[in-house]
């Protein structure tokens, strides 16, 4: 079992940066492959990025590719996602979630957080 708090979010203009961070419980964090996901209001839940166990692969959607980053720390049990030059339609709620498995798709994690709002004036 694991448990996600995200925090970080908050009100940012467009071009601005944020930086998420993602705090896990459980000593089994450095196993999962972690994720993260948004979603904006009337649409799905969509990927954002994710990143191996050891941290040593990661994949991004194509629309954030450049401009994010996500990173771990194992030995804080924490995931991060260094968002740069934002957009007004990134206003989302961010979730992080964990899975067994290194996958894109929302239905591969089992475990997530409560979200956290990351608004994108313009």
């Amino acid at each position: 079992q694991v448990q996600l708090v995200e925090s970080g979010g908050g009100l940012v203009q467009a071009g601005g940066s944020l930086r998420l961070s993602c705090a896990a419980s459980g000593r089994t964090f450095s196993t999962y492959t972690m994720g993260w996901f948004r979603q904006a209001p009337g649409k799905e839940r969509e990927f954002v990025a994710a990143i191996i166990w050891s941290g040593s692969r990661t994949i991004y959607s194509d629309s954030v590719k450049g401009r994010f980053a996500i990173s771990r720390d194992n030995a804080k049990n924490t995931v991060y996602l260094q968002m740069n030059s934002l957009k007004p339609d990134e206003t989302a709620v961010y979730y992080c979630a964990a899975a067994a498995s290194y996958s894109r798709e929302p239905r591969s994690y089992p475990y997530w957080g409560q979200g956290t709002q990351v608004t994108v004036s313009s």
